[in-house]
């Protein structure tokens, strides 16, 4: 499909013609024992990118203790009933491999990379991973101890304090206000808390395999069921969780943090997830509001009025709900100028439509992006496990660049008026309160909190 251009006086030529994008062939089948399997052929160079995913993280264990899944993906990596944690290192080594683990909200995953020729031997220390984790305990003690800096540290830095209560705001009881453990919660993680989430979540019924790279399909799947067939296990029970907040008007949230030389501003709203009709629509919108780099909001409070040096928004989706949300650092005499012209600009695109010739430059960046993240295996990759683990349609990355193209001023200015909930954004404030309290409680009324999450007078 031929990009839309825009005649400028200048007279600086139009783009060319946006090049066609040839997606790989995707082999789609499942196990007996219910692990899904996708494999796309990708031959630009020997090698190949893997992920196995699960479909339980930190939400799915959240009654027991915030993170314990990322915990627990964490110490898997570090040894089995075969291998300790030297030996796999040595045995990554000799295959030119790279593998981790991590889990984040929704899922856990085991990641890894190697060369075409090695992968059955690859695939057996994944699967080895997924089934035979020892958690040793050593392993355990060290990671808890290294967790527990980390914990520490995040009380020291305004981006996590801001995004950790405009979660607690926005979600409430639901499992997605819990951002991160206390202190106090990892030093009670118990090695048998994650032995039964490994138990639990890390089974071929809760499982999704994606390979991209330098295969035969056919060749490869074999490899697959002879390394993974007689792995067992069923899908974990799945848990009500409590519905979200649902707050009402303009308030304020100010985290003290005594002696910020800025304050940290992030303000958000509830939104949609993947699967819901409407993503596109407000992916687009969002790059014209605050999430590229020449949007609007970077436009004004950056490049025109040098308040702060990165303003962002962007549209957060979990897998059972989303959120939209603003954000910059700022300098301690701006805050209330700031936030002014956040809602400005926000209150512009819900007021009028966009122009055309802006509206396409917004389409050529976010058709542009999504182009660039395809030219590896591991962007490929990314973009098939969207689609899986989001449950979209089979041909959503076929068909991407060409819904992006066919959105109108019209329905941006509906996007806006829908889910950029200007008379209901929560503002969260980090930073000295004698600097910045006058200032944030012209937006809303005010709750102050301390960095430990303590309500203050």
């Amino acid at each position: 499909m031929a990009t839309r251009t825009v005649e400028v006086a200048t007279g600086v030529p139009g783009l060319s013609a946006e090049r066609a994008v040839t997606w790989p062939k995707r082999t789609k089948t499942r196990l007996s024992n219910g692990l899904e399997v996708i494999l796309a052929e990708s031959h630009t160079i020997p090698k190949f990118h893997g992920e196995l995913f699960f479909r339980s993280g930190n939400a799915a264990v959240a009654d027991r203790a915030p993170g314990l899944a990322e915990m627990t993906a964490t110490v898997v990596r570090t040894g089995t009933a075969k291998r300790a944690s030297r030996q796999i290192e040595e045995d990554l080594r000799r295959l030119g491999a790279d593998l981790s683990s991590a889990a984040g909200m929704d899922t856990s995953a085991i990641s890894f990379a190697g060369l075409s020729e090695f992968s059955e031997p690859l695939l057996g220390l994944v699967n080895e991973l997924a089934r035979e984790a020892a958690f040793p305990e050593a392993e355990f003690e060290r990671e808890r101890r290294q967790k527990l800096e980390e914990v520490k540290l995040e009380r020291t830095q305004p981006g996590f304090l801001a995004s950790e209560r405009l979660r607690k705001v926005l979600f409430g009881a639901h499992p997605y206000a819990q951002v991160s453990p206390s202190e106090q919660q990892v030093a009670a993680y118990k090695r048998e808390d994650l032995q039964a989430v490994y138990r639990e979540s890390y089974t071929p019924g809760n499982g999704l395999l994606i390979l991209v790279g330098d295969f035969e399909p056919q060749a490869m799947l074999q490899n697959i069921e002879k390394v993974f067939g007689a792995w067992t296990g069923k899908k974990p029970e799945s848990r009500m969780a409590a519905a979200p907040a649902n707050p009402h008007g303009r308030r304020v949230y100010l985290v003290h943090v005594p002696g910020a030389v800025q304050a940290q501003i992030l303000a958000g709203c509830h939104a949609i997830t993947r699967k819901h009709p409407d993503w596109v629509k407000l992916g687009l919108t969002n790059s014209l509001y605050g999430g590229a780099f020449n949007s609007r909001l970077v436009m004004n409070i950056r490049e025109d009025k040098g308040y702060t040096y990165s303003p962002r928004s962007g549209v957060s989706a979990l897998r059972q709900h989303g959120y939209f949300s603003v954000s910059a650092a700022v300098r301690n005499d701006v805050v209330a100028a700031s936030l002014t012209e956040i809602f400005y600009e926000m209150d512009k695109l819900r007021s009028l439509p966009v122009p055309e010739a802006e509206l396409a430059d917004a389409q050529n960046y976010l058709s542009g992006v999504f182009s660039m993240g395809l030219a590896t295996q591991d962007g490929l990759l990314s973009q098939f496990s969207n689609v899986a683990l989001n449950e979209l349609p089979d041909d959503y990355l076929e068909t991407y660049r060409q819904k992006v193209r066919a959105l109108t001023p019209d329905d941006l200015l509906a996007a806006a008026r829908k889910y950029l909930d200007s008379a209901n954004m929560q503002i969260v404030v980090v930073g000295d309160r004698a600097q910045i309290e006058s200032q944030a409680a012209l937006f809303g009324e005010l709750e102050v909190y301390d960095a430990q999450g303590k309500r203050l007078e």
